[in-house]
């Protein structure tokens, strides 16, 4: 493709306000595929919920499965972001594991479509779904690394063990986080953390 054509393809938005039409969007089709799912969430319900005209759809996506995998990649990166520098002020590696927990059931408490989009995005964009697992394990496996060096936990911790935890914490958010969401996060994230510090935790002679 030639620099004309990839001008002309390029959705990516150019102003203040085009930034602002296509979060609008993206936020509408949260709401839309999360209650109808992607086969019955529709361009036209996206529009209507976010305010704006059939057309700006398309100055934005070319179709319905190109916002819901901007969406899934979307949705993947306000997790990090919500996430990330909470995780920033833990006193440890083991006390990084209890935030990280507690801050991602805080907001799959506040955005319980997150699953559902996720869940549907291994029939409809199956790249986009295996990414969002992979660069949250890397993530996760990093921290543990970095704990590791600082002597927080296990010289042996490796991806196995972020796979593991990355699990553990994804159906507490689904459990505690989007089917019934009563129990108090911390009494959760503390409990699912005293099982990561005795299974992992540096042994202290």
């Amino acid at each position: 493709m030639d620099d004309a054509g990839a001008a002309k393809d390029d959705k990516t938005p150019r102003t203040a306000r085009g930034e602002r039409t296509r979060r609008a969007l993206l936020s509408a089709a949260a709401q839309e595929f999360g209650e109808k799912g992607f086969h019955d969430g529709s361009i036209s319900g996206i529009t209507r919920r976010a305010g704006c005209a059939l057309g700006s759809f398309y100055t934005y996506f070319d179709t319905k499965d190109d916002i819901f995998r901007a969406l899934v990649n979307d949705m993947s990166g306000q997790v990090r972001d919500y996430v990330s520098p909470r995780i920033a002020q833990a006193r440890d590696g083991i006390d990084a594991e209890r935030i990280g927990l507690l801050s991602f059931l805080e907001f799959a408490r506040d955005h319980k479509e997150l699953y559902r989009i996720i869940d549907e995005s291994e029939f409809v964009d199956q790249a986009a779904y295996r990414a969002h697992y992979e660069n949250t394990a890397s993530r996760m496996a990093a921290r543990l690394a970095r704990a590791a060096a600082h002597g927080d936990v296990r010289a042996d911790v490796e991806e196995v063990h972020a796979w593991a935890i990355m699990g553990m914490n994804v159906f507490l958010g689904l459990r505690y986080g989007v089917w019934d969401d009563s129990r108090p996060a911390e009494e959760i994230a503390a409990i699912a953390n005293a099982l990561i510090e005795k299974g992992i935790g540096a042994r202290r002679d």
